[in-house]
């Protein structure tokens, strides 16, 4: 395991910001990253966050999405070391109120009519066409480090996606495509005093947009194909691209969404658990959540 480099993190930050010292205080820390708001001599606070890769580039996406004219809290300092990312944040305060869907919608309006930026990893069709074929490859890799040893149900199942994902994943670059901020939950949006911020772009990249409305509502509950129609109406309503109504892969706007965003998170949890967290404690509670998101895969994709 990687020592959490978070205390040397600080010390280089504090002396490019011409800081001597800070107070820590967590808000929210897990095994990846962490938030806290450091609070200076002077009474002035940031907020400190820091992340472990796959998550060390945030700050060169906050700094793009600044530039391009999205409301993000801005940059202050950032310093990397050992794959692990620091950054001071303009601390944007409590929220006065949590984001609901019509704001959700706002954000969205704005983001996906933002130019993309070319640094950013792209998610087109032929990405999302072997997303299952990837998921297969790490499933290889668990069961050779006798891992996910009773998981031929979920081999079966990415089979059949992986043989269907061809014509499922027609239409990937309709409109709105370009940047996907991909953490997308009302948590994501900080609405404050002065207007909204929309945070946490660790994992953004260039994609459908259709996958940020996918996620709005959470993974946690069953797929809800006529809540996010809904959502989809409410942001062409707004000004939104009406594209993001239009049928693509043989299937509604929403279900393709809903699918095709719950076999991104597959892969990425069958990633995350050989090679991001690869701690073996953490199997069930893994496979539980991939077994359940491959049953809505195979129903939202028709297959």
């Amino acid at each position: 395991m990687t020592t959490n480099p978070s205390a040397e993190l600080l010390d280089n930050l504090l002396t490019t910001t011409g800081q001597t010292t800070a107070v820590r205080e967590e808000v929210r820390v897990w095994s990846m990253s962490g938030v806290e708001r450091v609070t200076f001599p002077d009474g002035s606070t940031a907020i400190f966050k820091y992340a472990k890769k796959p998550f060390d580039s945030e700050d060169q996406a906050l700094r793009l999405a600044h530039t391009l004219g999205v409301p993000v809290p801005q940059v202050h300092a950032s310093a990397v070391l050992n794959g692990w990312l620091g950054m001071f944040m303009e601390d944007l305060g409590l929220s006065v109120r949590e984001a609901d869907d019509l704001d959700g919608v706002a954000a969205a309006v704005i983001l996906h009519s933002t130019r993309t930026a070319s640094r950013l990893p792209v998610l087109d069709q032929e990405r999302l066409r072997v997303l299952p074929a990837q998921a297969l490859d790490h499933l290889g890799r668990l069961r050779k480090a006798d891992r996910w040893q009773d998981t031929d149900d979920v081999e079966d199942a990415l089979d059949r996606i992986a043989q269907a994902a061809g014509v499922r994943s027609a239409g990937a670059r309709l409109e709105p495509f370009g940047w996907v901020h991909s953490e997308f939950h009302p948590t994501s949006l900080h609405i404050g005093e002065r207007g909204w911020r929309l945070l946490d772009f660790a994992r953004a990249f260039t994609g459908p947009g259709l996958l940020d409305f996918a996620s709005w509502h959470g993974t946690i509950d069953a797929p809800h194909p006529v809540r996010l129609r809904v959502l989809l109406e409410q942001y062409v309503t707004a000004g939104g691209i009406p594209d993001a109504l239009a049928p693509r892969g043989g299937l509604t706007a929403e279900n393709w969404a809903l699918g095709w965003h719950r076999m991104w998170a597959v892969e990425w949890f069958m990633e995350q658990a050989i090679r991001w967290i690869n701690d073996p404690a953490t199997d069930p509670a893994y496979i539980k959540a991939v077994r359940r998101h491959l049953t809505d895969v195979l129903h939202l994709l028709e297959i």
